[in-house]
């Protein structure tokens, strides 16, 4: 407590952002974006609880790496930033942008570590170029990085977000060893986005990835795979089909799945290769998940969903989006940026869809 007490005489308490972080999924994803909102409104913020909710509470490496990465972007000052730590306060200033360096040294996940990061670098002084290494960039219980490349940032710059992602090297459990690098072109006025006409599916894509299996024909299997149970449901896919040697350290497969409707909307999918998991699996299930969301006809199937809240709460004017469920990841995020941003967002049930809107 005299530490907490001593802390805050250097801010103004009056503007300091007080955070749970055991409310609602108590996950990782209100640290993250907790961090990230506070850079961007350059408020200090204590977050206590942290990861409450999971088996092991507390900063695990790729959630300490995130911590220290926003705050170069911003040079925050930190204390509590430590392993294992449940709680934490962040200072941030101005982000100045630039060239940042991340390393994760664990199979942590690059893409969830790039989310963190990517709404506090479009309201950088200056681009931003963000270099992660030594990470998983196909892990479970995160998106894989091609799933942000196919689906997240094309949907993205609808609202003005100019951001590439390149893939170095691939990482996978649990070796990781990945590395990938992020480039952003600032941009503080984002555009509200309409997502409210789901549309005609017009193609199917994919891509599927292994690296070093290429004599098993792992990405070969899982496209195939893929691809024939999608015929079966009435649409043809085009797969590429990616043999990959960029880690010699760790093999491993990916693979993810998009539809993209007459109106622009883009419905996305992936799956992850595990040991004792046929390649056939792997592809049916990724097939699969996207014909679930496909026939539920929404604008935002159940994961790009919880990563659009955000910059719906940033934008300027009212935003909305349909999709089939409500998960914990979306109902904490619009928890959060209520609490921290005032924006106000409503959930109504439209047929079998769920319409989110965040007013003006």
């Amino acid at each position: 407590m005299l530490i907490y007490f001593l802390y805050r005489l250097d801010i103004e308490e009056s503007c300091m952002f007080e955070i749970d972080g055991s409310q609602k999924s108590g996950s990782g994803t209100i640290l993250r974006l907790s961090i990230a909102v506070a850079a961007i409104r350059q408020q200090p913020l204590h977050i206590f609880n942290i990861r409450h909710k999971r088996p092991k509470p507390g900063l695990k490496t790729q959630h300490l790496e995130a911590v220290l990465t926003a705050a170069k972007l911003c040079n925050a000052k930190l204390q509590g930033a430590t392993l294992a730590s449940k709680e934490l306060w962040f200072t941030p200033q101005e982000i100045a942008g630039g060239n940042i360096e991340a390393t994760i040294e664990t199979a942590g996940s690059i893409p969830m570590l790039l989310m963190a990061t990517l709404p506090i670098c479009l309201f950088a002084k200056k681009p931003v170029r963000l270099h992660v290494a030594k990470g998983g960039t196909d892990t479970l219980h995160a998106p894989t990085i091609n799933y942000l490349r196919a689906v997240l940032l094309p949907m993205l710059r609808r609202i003005g977000v100019d951001t590439e992602i390149t893939v170095q090297k691939y990482g996978y459990y649990p070796k990781g060893m990945g590395e990938a690098t992020m480039t952003v072109k600032p941009n503080p006025s984002l555009k509200p986005i309409q997502l409210t006409s789901p549309g005609k599916v017009q193609n199917v894509k994919g891509i599927s990835v292994c690296t070093f299996l290429a004599d098993k024909k792992v990405a070969e299997r899982q496209a195939n795979a893929a691809a024939e149970l999608l015929l079966k449901n009435g649409y043809r896919a085009d797969i590429q089909v990616v043999n990959d040697e960029s880690n010699p350290f760790q093999k491993g497969s990916s693979i993810v799945l998009w539809a993209q409707t007459d109106t622009g909307i883009l419905i996305g999918a992936d799956a992850i290769g595990e040991l004792r998991k046929s390649s056939e699996a792997v592809g049916k299930e990724a097939a699969q998940k996207l014909l679930t969301e496909i026939s539920a006809k929404p604008t935002a199937d159940v994961h790009l969903a919880d990563m659009l809240i955000p910059y719906m709460a940033l934008a300027e004017g009212k935003s909305a989006f349909l999709t089939r469920t409500i998960s914990e990841h979306i109902e904490a995020n619009m928890w959060l940026m209520e609490k921290m941003l005032n924006a106000k967002f409503t959930t109504q049930k439209v047929n079998n869809l769920i319409r989110i809107e965040k007013s003006s």
